[in-house]
């Protein structure tokens, strides 16, 4: 039987970070002042901004920058396969960006296909955002759309 423990490797951490273990951190960079709640991965390549919190149970793959003062709900799930040949892509080349600009809430339970989010957007609890988001307010549903200016 293999076996792996939670761990923290090869990552780039500013100061202030505070990280509540478990966790499965490789190759990723935190911003300072951020937070990592436990049962989180981030996965090699991510980048998290600074003054960022990022609750339990997350995933954060390859692929995903993150701004400045964003908020990472439980459970809150980013994904760069679109399994676009009908499987999951074993070629990390083929993987898409997910971009979440500064002043990001993603309420628990979002599911994220690689997008682009706008500054000052909230993503309401259990929505599944499919396509970009180019205008600030908040966005609701699956999929997830415009419901109202912030």
């Amino acid at each position: 039987m293999i076996t792996s423990e939670a761990q923290i490797k090869n990552c780039k951490i500013s100061k202030n970070v505070r990280i509540v273990k478990p966790v499965n951190l490789y190759g990723c960079t935190i911003g300072p002042n951020t937070k990592i709640g436990p049962f989180v991965e981030i996965q090699s390549g991510a980048i998290i901004g600074s003054n960022c919190n990022i609750q339990s149970h997350s995933f954060i793959c390859t692929h995903v920058i993150m701004g400045h003062y964003c908020f990472i709900g439980h459970g809150v799930m980013f994904t760069n396969d679109t399994f676009k040949i009908g499987k999951p892509d074993p070629d990390p080349t083929h993987w898409k960006e997910t971009i979440i600009a500064s002043n990001v809430t993603i309420g628990s339970g979002v599911t994220l296909l690689p997008v682009y989010i706008c500054p000052d957007v909230v993503i309401g609890a259990g929505s599944v955002v499919t396509k970009d988001i180019t205008k600030p307010g908040i966005y609701l549903g699956n999929p997830a759309k415009f419901y109202r200016d912030i």
